[in-house]
């Protein structure tokens, strides 16, 4: 892709959102970002993750202490401002 990603923006964007903790976030897309980082690895080709996985992965991780619904929040808002910047999109 020839754009590039501003993770500061995107924090400030999903904190606008989702009302949550930046350091938070920070947590969840780290955590989002090894989970799919692992799903590619055991690919060939196309990842297609499942959202009720992966927010069942990050929320058993020991230091994240937010809600299934502020979890999928924080996510829709990260897939919100990567499709405004036209970085990701979904599948059909």
């Amino acid at each position: 892709m020839s754009k590039e990603l501003n993770e500061q923006e995107l924090i400030q964007f999903i904190v606008e959102k989702s009302k949550a903790d930046a350091k938070q976030i920070q947590l969840v897309l780290k955590y989002e970002k090894a989970y799919i980082l692992k799903a590619e690895q055991s690919s060939k080709g196309e990842v297609d993750i499942d959202s009720d996985d992966l927010i069942d992965h990050i929320l058993s991780r020991p230091d994240v202490k937010l809600t299934e619904l502020a979890v999928d929040t924080i996510l829709e808002a990260e897939m919100a401002y990567l499709m405004k910047h036209g970085l990701a999109g979904y599948m059909d």
